[in-house]
């Protein structure tokens, strides 16, 4: 019988996102593996990789906070806003004072308004404007709101060497945030060209760097037949959504997927339970206010 339910993984840098479901899948020895956020193939970090019938949550998990820890070089700007690109501009920024960098640190929390970088898979007009980079054109960008949770400095990493001003700061942002974009508006705020010079990705949702497991340990794992050991449970990863136990009657309806009455007493959106067992996930009816209706059914029959 295969595993279910989620395990956080160390994706290391140099392979993809998609490489770690393709290596999970092996590990697991299920074709159904899904992962809650790409991470770019030059970060490392967090990537939880949701597992059968967790693959049917992962939107709901991909919507949490993700936690970063970034290298910002001011300085220096390249095309893709990381150490990656070519090299755009290069000013000699001196040395800053950490009250300086903290100052303009804390004008970047909050609810802020982001333009995606050239090189990203955002899509205008059905292309993703990686696309459009790399035959040299330029497209209008739409802009989106981010809300950057905290941002901080770790005071012992500024660096002045050979022209480039470095720091290193702690970050808690909302889904869709591009860190490296992120590093370039603060190096605007102190009129330098800047780019992200690294990134990890230090927690994803409920997952912290501590919690997670290498692929390499993840197989052995597997070859000692304890790999159910690195399982978190669905119920797990969902604490962030409030829960409803499943009256008697409203069981069979439930497992079902049946559209149930609406009580003044619901969230707009919760997991109907049986004891420990998540049977579904109801939200309130588009169209029918006195209504709910199954989101995300997660009840499986037994043996099926």
């Amino acid at each position: 019988m295969s595993i279910e339910g989620i395990i956080p993984v160390w994706k290391p840098a140099g392979i993809t996102s998609h490489d770690c479901v393709y290596k999970m899948r092996k590990i697991a020895r299920t074709k159904k593996v899904g992962h809650t956020g790409t991470l770019d193939p030059a970060v490392e970090g967090v990537l939880p990789i949701c597992i059968e019938r967790a693959t049917k949550i992962s939107d709901y998990m991909m919507d949490l906070p993700k936690s970063y820890r970034c290298v910002v070089a001011l300085g220096s700007s390249t095309t893709t806003e990381d150490a990656e690109g070519e090299q755009v501009e290069t000013l000699d920024p001196g040395e800053f004072s950490q009250k300086e960098i903290e100052d303009t640190l804390e004008q970047f929390t909050g609810e802020l308004v982001q333009i995606p970088p050239m090189y990203s898979a955002v899509k205008v007009n059905g292309r993703k404007l990686y696309e459009y980079a790399r035959e040299g054109k330029s497209v209008e960008r739409p802009s989106k709101k981010i809300t950057i949770y905290s941002i901080t400095l770790n005071e012992d990493s500024l660096s002045y060497d050979n022209g480039i001003f470095t720091f290193e700061c702690d970050i808690v942002c909302s889904k869709g945030t591009y860190i490296r974009t992120l590093a370039v508006d603060i190096g605007r705020a102190l009129s330098v060209p800047a780019h992200m010079q690294s990134l990890v990705r230090t927690g994803s949702g409920p997952f912290r760097e501590q919690d997670s497991w290498t692929l390499e340990s993840l197989a052995q794992l597997q070859e000692e037949s304890m790999l159910e050991t690195a399982v978190i449970p669905i119920t797990d990863a969902l604490a962030h959504i409030d829960r409803r136990e499943a009256a008697a009657d409203e069981l069979a309806l439930i497992k079902n997927g049946a559209v149930l009455s609406y009580k003044e007493d619901m969230p707009s959106l919760f997991i109907y339970m049986s004891g420990s067992t998540p049977l579904a996930v109801y939200e309130r009816h588009p169209s029918k206010p006195d209504k709910i209706k199954p989101k995300t059914m997660l009840y499986i029959e037994a043996g099926s």
